[in-house]
């Protein structure tokens, strides 16, 4: 299953209701599970992003339609990498002519 690497800042709103946020992330794991995902990892940082998440998804639609509803509901901006493990690194690079 393809992982991603999604960083992600607090809006203004959800800076406001900060308090909300462990509920709101629970919840966002949840709905990865339904559809058929996992919140494999999920951070709290310091420095140039307010959390860092690692989530193993079935596909790219999937993980778009997640992110789409993350950022709908105004409390977080995301940027999302889609991340290779070392042994799919290995394997592309096996491919290299």
């Amino acid at each position: 299953m393809p992982r991603y690497i999604i960083l992600m800042n607090l809006t203004e709103q959800g800076a406001k209701n900060i308090r909300e946020a462990p509920m709101r992330i629970e919840e966002a794991s949840g709905a990865l599970e339904a559809a058929g995902g996992k919140m494999v990892d999920f951070y709290t940082v310091l420095g140039q992003y307010d959390y860092v998440a690692v989530a193993d998804l079935p596909s790219d639609e999937v993980g778009l339609t997640h992110l789409l509803k993350l950022g709908s509901a105004g409390n977080v901006k995301t940027v999302t990498l889609r991340a290779f493990t070392k042994d799919e690194f290995s394997a592309a690079v096996k491919k290299l002519p």
